[in-house]
C-alpha cells in the first residue's frame, strides 16, 4: 500500500525552500507583501508614463474595433480566430466613454482607426484602452507571487514579483491594449488553479480552475494548447516524484472525478455565456454545437497556423516559421542577468527534481514554449509571454540560492548585486520603448535578427514627427508599421509632416523614413505595392538612425543620397 505522501496533497509542505538563513532572507520574508506590492506599484508607474511617448501599433486599432462590435452588437464575426473576452475587458474605457462603432469597412483595422479619429481625443481614449490590460498585469504579478510562496515561502514570491515586473516584455505587454499580457495572465492563473486543485479536490476550487480555465481559452485561441500541454506535463511530473500502482492511481481518480466535471462544466458554461449562449452549426464539423463561434475560431486558428504568417528572422523572410524563433527570440528580448539567474535556478529545481513543486515551473515553461516551436505563426516574443512567470519562479529560486551561499558569502552577495543592477539598469535605459529591447546579444543591429512586435511595431511616430520637425522637413517618404493605418491620421495624430509614397527603385527628393519592420517584412506584404529585393535604402548608409527608423535624405536637385550628415 501507498501512503497518503504518494499524492499530490502532499507535495506542498515537502517543497518549501529552505528558511532563510541571512539577514536578507529574514528581510524578504517579513516584509513580503509590502515589497511585493512596491515592485508592482512602481511598474504600474513605469507602464503608465510610457503611454504618452508610444504611438499606435497596428493590433490596438483592431482589437478595440472587434472589441466595441462584441460590446455594442453582441457579434463577433470580424475576428473569430481571437476569442472576444480579454480585448472586450480592456476596451470597456473607450465604450464606457461613448465610443461606438458607425463606418463599415468591413476592416477591422482601418475601422478601429476611424474610430479613434471620430472621437477627437486619440490619445485619450488610446490611453484608456492600454489602461484596460492593466488588471491583467495585476493577475499575472498576483498568480507569480502567489504560485512562489505558496510552495517555496514569501522570500521566493518576492524575488519572483521583483524579476516579473523588470522584464522588458512585462512593462511592454502591460502596456498595449493587446491580449498578449491577458494570454500570459490567464494561463498561469489557470494552471496555478489546476495545481491547487490537485492538491486539494475541493468544490470551491474546482469552480475557481473552472472561471479560471474558461477565462484564459477566453483570451487567446492559443492559450487551450499552452494550458492542455502544460497540465501533461505537470501531471508527468506528479507521476514521476509520486509513483503509484494502477489500482491506487483509479482509487485517486475517482476521488476526483465529481469536482473534475464541474470544473469543465463551469469551463463550458462560462465560454457558451461569453458567446451570448448562441447554439448552431459548425460547417467544418458537420454538426450543431453550443457557441459554434468558438470552434470556428479554433479551427480558423489551426488553419492560420497550418498556412504560416508572413515572418522575419535572421535574415530571412517567408511564411513557413521556423522552430528556433522563439528560443533565439527569447535568448535576444531577455536580459542577460535574468537568464543567468534562470540557468541557476534550473540547477536548483533539477538537483531537487524529487519534489513535484521544483518541476511545476519547468512544466508550465516548456507546455507554452514546445507547442509554439512547432508552430508557424511566428511574429513576436509576446506569443509566449506566458513563460516569464514560469521563468520568474525559476530564476528567483536561482537567486535566493546564490544569497543563502554560506561559503562564497562576500563573493554570493556581490554576484548577486551585480546581476540586479545589470537588469535593472540595461531595462532601464529602454524607457518607454520597452518593446524595442534587445540584449546584448543583438549586437548594434537588432533588425538583422528580429524585427515586427519584437522591436518595430509603429511605436515610435512621435519620436520620428520631432526629428523631422527638428530637420525642418516639409514632406517626407514614409514606410512603417503602425496603427495609424492612413497618412491622414499620421500627420493629423502625431504632426508628422506631408507623407508621400516610398519608391524602392528611385529616391523622392528631401528626407526618406523607413522602419525596420517595413524595410525586412512589412513592404513585401502589401498586395498592390510594387516592390523589389533589394531596395535603394537597402544598399546606402542612412544619413541617421533614430531607433528602428532609417532617415536618408536626398538633395532637391536629384543627387545621390546624403550619408551620416544632417541636413543642412
Amino acid at each position: 500500500m501507498q501512503t497518503d505522501c504518494a499524492r499530490p496533497t502532499c507535495s506542498n509542505e515537502a517543497a518549501k525552500f529552505p528558511a532563510p538563513r541571512t539577514a536578507i532572507g529574514v528581510f524578504l520574508d517579513k516584509y513580503s507583501l509590502l515589497l511585493c506590492i512596491i515592485f508592482v506599484g512602481i511598474a504600474c508607474v513605469r507602464i503608465i508614463s510610457a503611454d504618452k511617448a508610444l504611438s499606435l501599433t497596428p493590433d490596438e486599432p483592431f482589437h478595440l474595433a472587434c472589441a466595441i462590435d462584441y460590446l455594442s452588437n453582441h457579434e463577433v464575426g470580424w475576428d473569430l480566430e481571437n476569442p472576444p473576452v480579454a480585448r472586450a475587458l480592456e476596451a470597456i474605457g473607450p465604450y464606457l466613454a461613448g465610443v461606438r462603432l458607425t463606418s463599415s469597412t468591413t476592416n477591422p483595422y482601418v475601422d478601429g482607426a476611424d474610430m479613434l479619429a471620430r472621437t477627437g481625443n486619440v490619445d485619450g481614449m488610446v490611453f484608456r484602452l492600454r489602461l484596460g490590460t492593466l488588471p491583467f498585469f495585476l493577475l499575472a504579478c498576483l498568480v507569480v507571487g502567489g504560485w512562489a510562496n505558496h510552495f517555496f515561502g514569501k522570500a521566493v514570491a518576492v524575488i519572483a514579483v521583483a524579476l516579473f515586473t523588470s522584464l522588458p516584455t512585462t512593462l511592454s505587454d502591460a502596456g498595449l491594449g493587446t491580449t498578449d499580457m491577458a494570454l500570459a495572465a490567464t494561463t498561469g492563473a489557470a494552471f496555478l488553479a489546476a495545481i491547487l486543485w490537485a492538491e486539494k479536490p475541493s468544490w470551491i476550487r474546482a469552480i475557481v480552475m473552472g472561471l479560471l480555465t474558461a477565462l484564459a481559452f477566453l483570451s487567446k485561441s492559443t492559450a487551450l494548447g499552452y494550458l492542455a500541454i502544460s497540465v501533461l506535463l505537470g501531471a508527468w511530473a506528479y507521476w514521476v516524484t509520486s509513483p503509484i500502482g494502477w489500482r491506487a492511481l483509479l482509487h485517486l481518480a475517482s476521488r476526483y472525478l465529481a469536482t473534475f466535471v464541474l470544473a469543465v462544466m463551469v469551463t463550458v458554461l462560462v465560454i457558451w455565456a461569453a458567446y451570448w449562449f448562441s447554439f448552431g452549426p459548425v460547417p467544418e464539423l458537420g454538426i450543431s454545437l453550443p457557441a459554434p463561434e468558438y470552434f470556428q475560431g479554433l479551427l480558423t486558428a489551426l488553419n492560420h497556423n497550418k498556412n504560416g504568417a508572413n515572418a522575419y528572422l535572421l535574415g530571412e523572410f517567408g511564411t513557413g516559421g521556423w522552430w528556433y524563433y522563439f528560443p533565439v527570440a527569447l535568448a535576444v528580448k531577455t536580459p542577460i542577468a535574468f537568464l543567468i539567474l534562470a540557468a541557476m535556478g534550473i540547477i536548483v529545481c533539477f538537483r531537487l527534481r524529487a519534489t513535484i513543486s521544483y518541476l511545476l515551473p519547468a512544466a508550465f515553461v516548456l507546455g507554452v514554449l514546445l507547442p509554439a516551436m512547432t508552430g508557424r505563426i511566428n511574429i513576436g516574443v509576446r506569443h509566449v509571454a506566458p513563460v516569464y512567470l514560469g521563468l520568474s519562479i525559476i530564476a528567483a529560486l536561482g537567486l535566493l540560492r546564490l544569497l543563502q551561499s554560506s561559503r562564497y558569502r562576500l563573493l554570493s552577495y556581490s554576484t548577486a548585486i551585480v546581476l540586479l543592477v545589470w537588469m535593472n539598469v540595461s531595462v532601464g535605459m529602454q524607457h518607454p520603448d520597452y518593446l524595442a529591447y534587445f540584449n546584448g546579444f543583438a549586437g548594434k543591429h537588432p533588425e538583422n535578427i528580429l524585427v515586427d512586435s519584437n522591436y518595430d511595431w509603429g511605436q515610435d511616430l512621435k519620436v520620428l514627427s520631432k526629428r523631422l520637425h527638428q530637420l525642418r522637413a516639409d514632406h517626407v517618404a514614409l514606410g512603417s508599421l503602425d496603427g495609424a493605418i492612413r497618412d491622414r491620421y499620421r500627420e493629423e495624430w502625431y504632426g508628422i509632416p506631408r507623407i508621400i509614397n516610398v519608391d524602392d527603385v528611385t529616391p523622392a527628393p528631401g528626407w526618406t523614413a523607413v522602419s525596420a519592420s517595413f524595410v525586412k517584412s512589412y513592404r513585401f506584404m502589401i498586395p498592390a505595392r510594387v516592390t523589389v529585393q533589394n531596395a535603394w535604402y537597402e544598399r546606402v548608409t542612412p544619413t541617421e538612425r533614430l531607433g528602428p527608423y532609417f532617415l536618408y535624405y536626398v538633395p532637391p536637385a536629384g543627387g545621390a543620397p546624403a550619408q551620416n550628415a544632417a541636413h543642412p
